[in-house]
């Protein structure tokens, strides 16, 4: 195969030799409309930092044509740019001349005499090692959602390396990734060959992608990976891991994913919408290089996760299983159930869905509610994470119209309340849940209608996006069309305390648990600009762990195991204090005018006053046999 492409590239060299460049492609064979776009990475010729990219897209018959990298992908909601991570664009003509191209917006380049259009070559840096805040804010991509380039591992969501042509949105691509033949590589991806090098020191993976969309959608990973596989159902898990300085191994995360999932796929039953599913996990080392944006971002069948490496095993452990869950069930919606905004997305100039509180919200309420279902989690842990929830969402506008502020996601006030779908979004989806038990005897919830839209329309049809609150309705009671329209796309706020009594519960004043930052979701902590330090507030005198080891407003944190504490290193060290667990040591120095104090000693379960949802002690059996319905299905 080698030797016939080499003999394809020699006689097309011929040809242009004898002034013939223009006869040698005008057969039809070579169009680009009828023709996958040829795409290359090459992994073994980083220069910089930097990974060369080559897009042969076949002959083009116009003058000018644009091509693009995304400015905004699937699942992010905030502009990332992928088009300022390009370098050295180049395109070049069947004779290896360099055509005229304009630059004319961060992601946007126009090719004249594109006729003449042979490829485009240029260089792609990576997001990660130029994070500052890791995407929060849009200053650059979510770190889940950015690009790794370096000599132990490359992680590859494809939209930061591969653009489209706004002319071949529809094109197949095809895709070589050139790497180290030491190198482990997964991806959901299809592969259709690969080739090793005479001095096998690379290897040269064949992928096939439908569409662009299938490019943005399978993520890669390469380089020296720790990779399991087990199954789930008919569901193929692939689980890699990459850990800079090995303190964590697939293997160990195994058995925790194992039996997350297999609760998951219990829980949904026969939904079945993917053979296979990847989880690619990232731990960061803290480094100036590495990424500082902690979570996960879904594509249909996978995520990838960025965490810290420094968390403690059981922090990991309960922070991979309350973010996997929950891009695992977006095979539920988006994927069988999404409208024609997603179906159809434009990476350049999006359009959004109305329905955020769907998308998100009611991912994050099965990620939720699955796990009492199952009887990962106690009754009373999963009350704490509503009551969580409720207060999370309290700090928004709870005013605010949830369906205009998803169709106007990236712009503000909107932007700036986009947290609030995983905590109203999520309390929509348990608010509907109650209700539907309640119209249906405890037989419908949530989880059901979303299978009964999942059979009406599926992966590959979208529904209309304003006519889905009259749908569900028709599927439905009009007590659930009401509620859409009066809490979802109304701006009236949820009266959860009315709910929360059609299920025997009540809201009172009780000691709850929290962390060792926060009370119930207010940080204990206010910083001093002029001085540059961070003190305890007057709230850590409602935190038992601190008020128990002595510490007093005021005291300024000096380190915390060893790191020093100052503005600057403030959220990268409270950032690990936040996941810290019962049962860990911990060494804090502190100042308390002029004097050192130090707290040196094993954590206990700090806890603080606030609201915590209770059962009620004259509830009725009814109310009883409808949270029964609620929590156990």
């Amino acid at each position: 195969m080698k030797k016939i492409v080499l003999t394809t590239v020699a006689l097309s060299m011929l040809l242009v030799g004898c002034n013939t460049a223009k006869t040698a492609h005008v057969s039809g064979d070579d169009l680009a409309v009828t023709n996958p776009i040829e795409t290359a990475l090459d992994l073994t010729k980083v220069v910089n930092d930097k990974v060369p990219v080559t897009i042969n897209p076949g002959r083009f018959t116009t003058e000018t044509v644009t091509y693009r990298l995304p400015r905004v992908v699937q699942g992010t909601y905030s502009v990332s740019d992928f088009g300022k991570y390009v370098d050295d664009f180049k395109a070049i003509d069947y004779n290896g001349n360099v055509l005229p191209s304009t630059k004319v917006d961060t992601n946007t380049w126009t090719i004249t005499n594109a006729s003449q259009l042979d490829k485009i070559e240029y260089y792609v840096n990576d997001t990660f090692d130029i994070e500052s805040v890791g995407g929060i804010g849009g200053e650059q991509p979510f770190s889940p959602a950015g690009t790794n380039i370096e000599e132990t591992n490359y992680v590859l969501n494809l939209h930061g390396f591969i653009g489209y042509f706004d002319s071949l949105k529809n094109a197949q691509y095809k895709l070589d990734v050139i790497a180290p033949s030491a190198f482990l590589r997964t991806s959901a991806l299809q592969e259709t060959g690969s080739t090793l090098s005479d001095d096998g020191q690379t290897i040269t993976s064949t992928y096939f992608a439908p569409r662009y969309f299938d490019i943005t959608d399978n993520p890669m990973f390469y380089g020296e990976l720790d990779v399991e596989e087990f199954q789930v159902g008919d569901i193929k898990i692939v689980l890699s891991v990459y850990s800079p300085n090995k303190k964590y191994t697939a293997s160990q995360l195994k058995a925790v994913m194992h039996k997350m999932m297999e609760a998951q796929k219990t829980y949904m039953g026969d939904i079945n919408s993917t053979p296979r599913y990847d989880i690619y996990l990232y731990l960061s080392d803290g480094g100036e290089t590495s990424p500082k944006g902690f979570g996960a971002l879904e594509h249909h069948t996978s995520t990838v996760v960025v965490m810290p490496e420094s968390m403690p095993e059981a922090a990991l452990y309960e922070s991979m299983i309350d973010v996997v869950s929950h891009e695992f069930f977006h095979i539920v919606t988006p994927l069988s159930v999404h409208s024609e905004d997603v179906h159809y997305f434009d990476y350049h100039s999006p359009s959004f869905s109305k329905h955020l509180w769907m998308y998100e919200g009611v991912t994050e309420y099965f990620a939720t509610l699955f796990q009492v279902d199952q009887g990962l989690v106690t009754e009373a842990d999963f009350y704490d994470k509503i009551m969580g929830k409720i207060q999370a969402a309290a700090a928004m506008d709870d005013t605010m119209s949830f369906t205009v502020m998803s169709e106007n996601v990236l712009d503000e006030p909107y932007a700036g309340q986009y947290y609030n779908v995983y905590q109203k979004g999520a309390l929509i989806g348990m608010s509907l849940d109650i209700l539907l038990r309640e119209e249906s005897s405890g037989n419908r919830g949530i989880l059901s209608l979303m299978k009964e839209l999942s059979l009406k329309y599926g992966q590959n049809k979208p529904f209309e996006d304003d006519s889905l609150f009259d749908e569900i309705t028709a599927m439905t009671y009009p007590s659930i069309g009401a509620f859409l329209n009066t809490h979802v796309a109304g701006t009236t706020p949820i009266d959860y305390n009315a709910l929360f009594a059609k299920v025997g519960l009540e809201v009172v004043e009780s000691k709850v648990k929290t962390n060792y930052i926060q009370n119930n979701g207010v940080f204990i902590f206010k910083p001093d600009m002029a001085k540059g330090t961070i003190a305890f507030s007057e709230a850590v005198k409602n935190n038992s762990f601190w008020t128990e080891n002595g510490v007093l407003p005021g005291d300024v944190i000096k380190t915390i195991d060893g790191e020093e504490v100052t503005l600057a290193t403030a959220q990268s060290v409270l950032s690990k204090a936040f996941v810290w667990q019962p049962g860990t040591d911990v060494d804090v120095r502190l100042d308390r005018n002029g004097k050192e104090v130090v707290v040196k000693t094993t954590l206990t379960q700090s806890y603080t006053t606030g609201e915590g949802l209770k059962e009620m002690p004259n509830a009725t059996q009814a109310q009883k046999d409808l949270r029964q319905a609620w929590l156990k299905g």
